[in-house]
């Protein structure tokens, strides 16, 4: 029996796996296999939901499907009833900073914040509105001042940094709700969204002396996760993704900073402390495993993250904090393509491009031309198979057959980006310069830095 696909859905997904990258919409419609990673993830969207935490550390080689699985996570967090922020880490984006990279990350998850009815993000002003209206009810049922309401409601806040005047931006959206202000709000959602750099900038629009700096930015992210809970929400599930930047960088009392961050959320969630809040962190084995510059070099951490000794010889446990992720086997990339061909066809099984034969014909042909790169890093064999199915639709009465040996797959490589120095007194100037030899043989990066 067919299931129909929305066009709108197929298309966007169809074009997404073409251009390389997830989908963010139909991703459901090609997940396959890692049933068990899976179950763990729906558990604990549910624990969220139930009052608890979660956190996790996705680990997995290039090309192995880490930002799918984080793609698929928060599609499960929004069908929980989960509100989703996620952002990938970058030179510019890191958790602890002192020269604003961790309010430009906090600025980007609370700009990317998604709910089930808002699923491409900037869904703030949502959740704030909801909040404030619950509260309006509340507080003239009981003859009580909304503001005073307000200030009661977020009084869970005030212990954390820029906590008090948190709450009265939130009185201020309140006010510029009532009197039809729309850059007072713009002005609250910008607070909240830690776009000021400036107090008195600040303090001229809102009234208030603090400003989101680097040093709150976890504080503030519990804010945001309390007011999303008061707000009739279930929970709130943080994805930062990218995070082999951390271990990118040169100076190690920066690098140290970071993870001494990423353990305050760790200790958060594992001694119970955290509620309705959870967060996946997605890296490569080296972030995690290198004892020199990775996660594990952190003693603190690697006592906390340490993987179960009897998941050996073919067991596997996926309840501690690491989840591995392993490759495709031939036989899910073979189902894999299955629902590729399903998706091109709109859920319409009249509707199929090719056979069911062209199917292990097609993986033959990627095994004998790219070896077993084609299961364990399936990117170029999906965007391969689709162009195929391209040709085909636009040459009609073309056989697949005669395709098949005309299928080319170009090398899919990391991109190799420079470590990142943290010198802040130094000025940063990328130029694109052609590779030049290290004495130790290896390629230096296409970028050079220089320091002015």
């Amino acid at each position: 029996m067919s299931t129909k696909i929305a066009p709108r859905e197929r298309d966007a997904a169809v074009q997404a796996l073409r251009a390389g990258v997830v989908p963010r919409v139909g991703i459901r419609h090609v997940q396959v296999g890692r049933a068990g990673e899976v179950g763990e993830t729906v558990r604990d969207m549910t624990r969220i939901a139930s009052g608890g935490s979660a956190v996790r550390f996705v680990i997995g080689d290039y090309g192995s499907g880490k930002t799918f699985f984080l793609t698929l996570a928060r599609t499960v967090a929004a069908e929980r009833k989960l509100v989703v922020m996620h952002a990938d880490l970058s030179p510019e984006r890191r958790i602890h900073a002192t020269g604003g990279q961790a309010r430009t990350l906090c600025a980007e998850l609370v700009l990317s914040m998604s709910t089930r009815t808002k699923p491409d993000g900037g869904a703030l002003g949502s959740v704030v509105e909801r909040f404030v209206g619950d509260v309006r009810k509340e507080a003239l049922a009981a003859g009580r001042d909304v503001g005073d309401a307000i200030r009661d409601k977020l009084e869970a806040v005030r212990d954390v940094v820029s906590g008090f005047d948190f709450s009265e931006v939130i009185v201020r959206y309140w006010q510029g709700f009532e009197e039809g202000n729309e850059q007072l709000k713009a002005a609250a959602l910008r607070w909240l969204r830690a776009e000021y750099t400036l107090k008195t900038e600040a303090r001229e629009a809102l009234g208030v002396r603090t400003i989101i700096e680097d040093a709150g930015v976890y504080d503030h992210l519990k804010a945001i996760a309390r007011l999303v809970t008061l707000a009739g929400y279930d929970g709130t599930f943080i994805v930062l993704d990218e995070m082999v930047n951390l271990y990118k960088l040169v100076n190690s009392q920066a690098r140290n900073a970071n993870y001494e961050q990423v353990l305050r959320i760790v200790n958060d969630v594992l001694q119970g402390s955290a509620e309705r809040i959870g967060f996946y962190f997605g890296g490569t084995p080296e972030f995690l495993l290198d004892s020199r510059r990775g996660l594990y070099s952190y003693e603190a951490l690697r006592s906390r993250l340490a993987e179960n000794s009897f998941a050996r010889d073919g067991l596997v446990d996926l309840s501690g904090p690491v989840i591995r992720l392993q490759s495709l086997t031939p036989e899910e990339l073979y189902v894999l393509l299955d629902k590729l061909r399903f998706l091109w066809a709109g859920g319409d099984t009249e509707r199929l491009p090719v056979p069911e034969s062209a199917l292990g014909a097609f993986l033959d042909h990627c095994s004998k031309k790219i070896g077993d790169a084609y299961f364990r890093t399936p990117r170029n064999t999906i965007r391969a198979f689709l162009d195929m199915l391209a040709v085909l639709e636009q040459n009609p009465g073309t056989e697949w057959t005669t395709l098949l040996g005309r299928v080319e797959f170009a090398p899919d490589l990391p991109t190799q980006t420079p470590d990142i120095d943290d010198d802040a007194s130094a000025t940063i100037v990328t130029t694109s310069v052609a590779p030049t030899a290290h004495p130790n043989g290896s390629d230096e990066a296409g970028l050079a830095s220089f320091r002015i």
